[in-house]
């Protein structure tokens, strides 16, 4: 079938505000009606808009990224009835083709205030305690690749995907959810959030009557994690194009939802918003594998990455190494996240060698094609994970060959009141170390 014959069946409006648009919804839950219905084995087109909800603009100043609305996020494109899809059976998304809006050829990457109630009571970013001032880079997109006045000397091809999608839970799988993510809640000692529980501000469930509406508020799941039954919010930069992935279908219909756009992000996006975010278009086709969780053996997802993705020759990528000792000094016991943020201190240390600021480089560690491994976690006490670091997307030599030139590498978007040295407002007497560039220190 020629491209012209694709049919779209959701369409979205860059001016309408999100919860006006009845194809759209930002809560998981059974009772959300469908947006269309899609035939088995049809390709279909579908229009998203950014994860924000156009909360972020192609400007100069963070005091968006810092003023982001937690409970406006996540706005996703359908549910979407997929016909012959029952309970039990896996729904086969094979991911044709995804591109930015002819109207909107850019995206941002950025990360919120330590301060700001939408970062920390929704995770926050991989670095939050060196790096607490809202920032944000916007990419311009030239066909493949992407280029960012905020992170000059940069330019790469993007691996664009979804950051989301899965199918809508049953009544037994999100009542699952709500109590496992409760009880979690329930026995928190830590000084942050860490799930967020249903919560009617803000709900938008589509075209529902206000009956179902105000259930969904209820008992909705929120769209922030990733669940094992289904899939959702899990940001794996490989699900690009030619990719297939394989979702369990929990109601009748499937009840299929995708958004969370990005043109390319590295592995793990470290600073949270930190792949490039954008509003586009995704070309799928749906396949029903009748009784597939059974014959799968299925308990999460599984997929097959597609042919595409950006190749740098072997000897291209510069390897960090981190372990699971902090940055005090202290052991811990084989702890993959304390090994991998280690990891991406060594990665912002090298580069502010060149001049780029850490958030610079933060910024783009989120966005650019790095690859995050896991190196070892049996050997006692310590946990080594590694990232690598392209370096033919940079216009001048990163090598470790001596001494580093410094260039003019300008600045990235910052909230008011901070500049490239201090925070002179809103921060109050607070400072940013930016020579040693791993502190917040309270004056």
């Amino acid at each position: 079938m020629g491209l012209t014959g694709i049919r779209k069946v959701c369409e979205v409006s860059l001016e309408t505000p999100a919860e006006q648009q009845k194809k759209l919804h930002n809560r998981w839950h059974p009772d959300i009606p469908f947006a269309d219905t899609i035939k088995n084995n049809e390709t279909v087109k579908i229009e998203c808009i950014d994860w924000t909800g156009g909360q972020i603009g192609n400007n100069d100043s963070a005091d968006d990224m810092k003023n982001v609305d937690l409970t406006r996020i996540h706005y996703l494109s359908g549910p979407f009835e997929i016909e012959t899809a029952e309970p039990g059976d896996v729904l086969l998304v094979e991911i044709m083709d995804v591109q930015p809006m002819e109207d909107q050829p850019w995206g941002f990457s950025g990360l919120f205030s330590l301060d700001c109630v939408f970062d920390k009571n929704n995770g926050g970013g991989f670095l939050d305690e060196f790096y607490p001032s809202a920032a944000k880079a916007i990419w311009d997109f030239e066909g493949i690749y992407c280029t960012s006045r905020h992170i000059p000397h940069v330019k790469f091809p993007g691996l664009i995907h979804p950051g989301i999608l899965g199918c809508a839970p049953s009544a037994e799988v999100l009542a699952t959810w709500n109590k496992r993510e409760g009880e979690l809640i329930a026995a928190n000692k830590l000084d942050r959030i860490v799930a967020q529980p249903p919560n009617p501000q803000n709900v938008h469930a589509g075209s529902a009557s206000d009956e179902i509406k105000e259930k969904v508020g209820r008992e909705g799941a929120r769209t922030i994690p990733g669940r094992p039954e289904h899939g959702g919010n899990c940001d794996i930069k490989n699900l690009s194009r030619g990719s297939k992935i394989y979702l369990p279908v929990h109601v009748k219909g499937a009840k299929f939802s995708v958004g969370d756009l990005h043109f390319s992000q590295g592995d793990g996006e470290i600073s949270f918003c930190g792949a490039i975010e954008m509003a586009g278009v995704i070309t799928i086709n749906f396949k029903v594998m009748k009784n597939g969780i059974a014959d799968l053996g299925m308990k999460s997802p599984l997929y097959l990455p597609g042919p595409v993705e950006p190749h740098y020759g072997p000897g291209r990528y510069l390897t960090f190494e981190g372990f699971s000792v902090d940055q005090h000094g202290k052991q811990h016991y084989m702890d993959v996240t304390v090994a991998y943020r280690q990891t991406t201190l060594r990665c912002i240390e090298y580069l502010r060698r060149f001049g780029y600021s850490d958030y610079q480089v933060y910024l783009l560690l989120s966005c650019a094609p790095v690859q995050g491994h896991v190196a070892g976690i049996v050997d006692i006490p310590n946990a080594c994970t590694t990232l690598g670091f392209p370096m033919d997307i940079f216009d001048f030599d990163i090598s470790p060959t001596g001494p580093a030139k410094k260039l003019d590498m300008g600045s990235c978007a910052y909230e008011t009141g901070v500049t490239e040295g201090k925070v002179t407002a809103g921060g109050a007497n607070s400072e940013i170390s930016w020579g040693g560039g791993l502190t917040f220190k309270e004056k």
